[in-house]
């Protein structure tokens, strides 16, 4: 008898299937299976039932053999491949990934940004949930393409500084870069050296510089100084150089410069060396970014922003709703650092 006893607690436990997840949520085993692969016909409601029986089970849906094949991708939308930031976005959440045993892939991906969510299309890799589950959504983006991953019901975080349009962080897996407190830091040091006339360049059409924008015109309104900022649109290092060669031609008062990205600094290096002026003797100039501005000469002063940090987030928030698509949202926002170099300096007097 105590053999016969011995032999059943050692009896290996049954294994939980999907079978019995749809027996508890009182749905068909299709209908587990089919949130199993992300499917997006399947109601919120019912999902919701399905996913707290596997909980109440102890079998996790994104577990099975299938699931963890699947792929990650990395969508870059709407801009270059070669973009020395959104690379080293891309690099981070290629550690992540594999350090949790994910497979990401690359995807570079262009579409109207302007375009309602009904007129858009997914590349077609995306048209197989076996090979895509989750987005790393990176480059520049309209919440219409926040809208229809979430209406394909594709777990996904999206790079929040990046996005064109009206759209309620709240909503979404999302990652930012603390642009706007490092643009108030930046110009705080600025002013902070003596300088009264400073102009800040950047399209202000594109979302990332409107926020730098709102940081830079926070610290000039706390010092009651005015606000100066440039309206052409172009390329950032075109930008940089048409800025401020007009700034120059209109004689406007500038003694510094805060320019959104340390490309745009590196056309308005080009444009003051162009017009016999010193950096920072005649313009001190600031970048943003520091993917580049030790290299420049003078060194750049610049915001550090932390783009590798930013991917790993990413990575983690999409595999975070990989594992549970009805969790609430989380924002996660990522400091910056300022980084004092030599392109920027009390101004001469008389500058002032």
């Amino acid at each position: 008898m105590k053999q016969v006893e011995a032999k059943r607690k050692t009896r290996p436990k049954k294994r939980v299937s999907f079978q019995d997840v749809a027996r508890l949520a009182k749905v068909s085993t299709a209908t587990v299976s089919r949130v199993a692969r992300g499917n997006a016909s399947v109601d919120e409601e019912m999902e919701r039932r399905i996913r707290d029986a596997a909980e109440k089970l102890g079998l996790s849906l994104e577990d099975s053999r299938h699931d963890r094949l699947s792929t990650i991708a990395f969508l870059l939308c709407n801009r270059e491949v070669h973009h020395t930031f959104q690379s080293l976005v891309l690099l981070g959440a290629e550690a992540y990934c594999a350090a949790n045993e994910r497979e990401l892939l690359f995807v570079s991906f262009r579409y109207p940004t302007a375009a309602p969510a009904n007129q858009l299309h997914l590349p077609r890799a995306f048209e197989r949930p076996d090979l895509v589950r989750g987005v790393v959504l990176s480059g520049t983006n309209s919440a219409s393409m926040l809208e229809l991953l979430r209406s394909r019901k594709i777990p996904f975080a999206v790079l929040g500084n990046n996005v064109i349009g009206d759209w309620t962080p709240a909503e979404y897996h999302s990652v930012f870069s603390d642009d706007v407190q490092g643009a108030f830091d930046l110009t705080n040091h600025l002013i902070s050296q003596g300088h009264r006339d400073i102009w800040f360049f950047g399209d202000l059409s594109m979302p990332w510089y409107r926020r730098c924008a709102q940081g830079y015109r926070s610290a000039m309104s706390e010092a009651n100084l005015e606000p100066r900022s440039s309206e052409i649109h172009a390329g950032d290092q075109e930008l940089g150089y048409l800025a401020m060669r007009s700034v120059l031609s209109r004689k406007e008062a500038v003694t510094a410069v805060f320019a959104g990205s340390d490309q745009i600094a590196r056309g308005v290096y080009e444009a003051l060396r162009q017009s016999n002026l010193d950096i920072p003797g005649d313009v001190s100039v600031a970048g943003f970014n520091d993917t580049e501005g030790a290299l420049f000469d003078p060194p750049l002063t610049t915001v550090r922003e932390f783009p590798e940090q930013l991917g790993q987030h990413l990575a983690e928030l999409t595999m975070r709703s990989l594992r549970d698509p009805l969790a609430p949202r989380k924002q996660i926002t990522i400091p910056t650092k300022l980084v004092a170099r030599q392109s920027t300096a009390a101004p001469r007097k008389g500058n002032e």
